[in-house]
């Protein structure tokens, strides 16, 4: 069964910065591309950067130079190392494994980034 637990949100001041994990489990991980997407209060869900299992990455326009994507196949992690945070980050994020594969479809239960004076 798969399992995606993130962790790491919380309250912060703009111009902070926070780190989220995510723990995933019941795939084979390391051949995965992982993704990290968000939802704000109102609005659709949105990607925000994915890694493939070569390291290849992709960030959304909004979060490039102020977000970084990595992760650990020994840990079966994915983070997203997040700097310089604006109010419009504020969101749920979720991660998520991308593949076609009906497993895939799984998403985890979120962790709340809230930025905010």
């Amino acid at each position: 069964q798969v399992q995606l637990v993130e962790s790491g949100g919380g309250l912060v001041q703009p111009g902070g910065s926070l780190t989220l994990s995510c723990a995933a489990s019941g795939f084979i991980f390391s051949i995965n591309t992982m993704g990290w997407f968000r939802q704000a209060p109102g609005k659709q869900r949105e990607f925000v950067a994915t890694i493939t299992s070569s390291g290849t990455i992709n960030y959304a326009d909004s979060v490039k130079g102020r977000f970084t994507i990595s992760r650990d196949n020994a840990k079966n992690t994915v983070y997203l190392q997040m700097n310089s945070l604006k109010p419009e980050d504020t969101a749920v994020y979720y991660c998520k494994a991308i593949n076609g594969a009906p497993w895939a479809r799984s998403w985890g239960q979120g962790t709340q980034v809230t930025v905010s004076s």
